[in-house]
């Protein structure tokens, strides 16, 4: 085994200095003189895993030799035998095959299984649908399937960014006018397949004038959905989502797709229970008890909402997301006041924060099979029927904290 250290910030590998008998080397040092064992994980390149790699458990082993040398780039290393302790199953990591991507098929079999894909093929995994609670199962019924959002004719989309100039990847936060307009560094890391560092009120990813690829770090949410996802039928919610796969806290779930519109141009938004309000400008501005987030906001953004007029943004935001006949996934997560997810802006194509992107991130670890929800953010009483009464829809998340109203 080679120690840790010395290597640049890239994650190319490169050393760049001598590594130091101090953290994962010191313990390793430690437990070879106090005869300790140590837990042997491995990891093996897969090109269908979201992170890169699957990973396998290969059992206690026993540090029996460390010693400095010069490695390849003229730099200390430390280095470190290890001796498999006896009496454990023999190891099987030559017969790991990690089989998931697109080919993934969900099982006929699955108890309850009304539909093996509700999108399709269109996305990279299936999604089926599970129904155990009517007594004559269907699947979710009354909309088209869309994997990106769709512009109504009478919404003119702004002109695409002018984008960095990076080549190939981003590396460099000070150069790269993307990690700029995010206070100058990457919102994301790469761990686990990418990860959003924090909640911001906006974040700036690369688009389509960019240099870089697909690859970039700054397009993390571009990747499409990546977790085993599923929806399934509730006794008191209806249709609602889970995933098979455990979801780290940062990790980008889905994006809230469905045709891009007007909200005053809508017929009856509280008929609607599939209407997401681009509310990006009104968060950042605290509006109507919203509450802004961490991270900070860049220049551009920032000039531009001083030009806005708060009593334009008193009023409805004035650009929507309508998920009633066309969407995907996002439109049958359900609502809950302790919830698992939250709602992040986010600006790739264009900077207009009035139609931003909204996409959906892991608030907390979350296990297999737990429900996924994110706060609908309705202030009660805000909801008004076609008759110009208040409605009021009641509560069923089951948390401790529940404020018992949806709206």
């Amino acid at each position: 085994y080679t120690g840790q250290g010395g290597n640049d910030l890239l994650g190319n590998k490169h050393q760049v200095k001598n590594q130091e008998m101090s953290r994962g080397n010191l313990a390793l040092k430690n437990n070879m003189e106090q005869s300790v064992p140590v837990r042997v994980v491995r990891g093996h390149e897969s090109d269908q895993s979201y992170c890169g790699k699957v990973y396998t458990y290969d059992g206690l082993y026993k540090v029996v030799q460390c010693w400095p040398e010069k490695g390849v780039s003229g730099f200390v290393v430390y280095k470190y035998r290890l001796r498999r302790l006896e009496g454990q199953p023999k190891l099987t990591t030559d017969q790991v095959h990690f089989t998931r991507g697109r080919s993934l098929k969900v099982p006929s079999k699955l108890p309850g299984l009304v539909c093996e894909d509700i999108c399709g093929g269109q996305e990279d995994i299936c999604i089926p649908a599970i129904n155990l609670i009517d007594v004559a199962p269907v699947a979710p019924t009354g909309f088209t399937y869309s994997k990106s959002i769709q512009v109504a004719k009478n919404v003119n989309l702004p002109s695409n960014a002018s984008g960095c100039k990076c080549k190939g990847n981003c590396t460099n936060p000070k150069t790269c006018a993307c990690a700029r307009l995010n206070g100058s560094d990457f919102p994301y890391v790469r761990r686990n397949g990418g990860r959003l560092i924090e909640a911001k009120d906006v974040v700036f990813e690369c688009g389509p004038n960019c240099g870089c690829g697909p690859g970039c770090i700054n397009r993390i949410s571009q990747r499409g959905i990546k977790y085993q996802l599923e929806v399934f039928r509730t006794p008191k919610k209806g249709w609602a989502v889970r995933s098979r796969d455990f979801i780290p806290s940062g990790a980008p779930v889905c994006e809230y797709i469905g045709v891009l519109r007007r909200t005053d141009e809508l017929d009856s938004v509280a008929a609607n229970d599939y209407i997401f309000e681009i509310d990006c400008l009104h968060t950042m501005k605290e509006i109507g008890g919203r509450e802004r987030r961490l991270g900070d906001v860049s220049v551009t953004i920032g000039d531009h909402l001083e030009k806005i007029d708060d009593e334009m943004l008193e009023s409805t935001p004035e650009f929507c997301i309508d998920a009633g006949s066309i969407g995907n996934v996002a439109r049958f997560i359900n609502h809950s006041c302790e919830p698992n997810l939250f709602v992040q802006c986010i600006l790739s194509t264009h900077h207009d924060a009035r139609l931003a992107r909204v996409v959906l991130f892991a608030a907390e670890h979350i296990p297999p099979f737990q429900e996924l929800t994110y706060d609908y953010g309705y202030a009660l009483d805000s909801v008004v029927g076609s008759d110009g009464k208040i409605r009021k829809q009641p509560c069923h998340c089951g948390t401790s904290d529940c404020r018992k109203r949806l709206y």
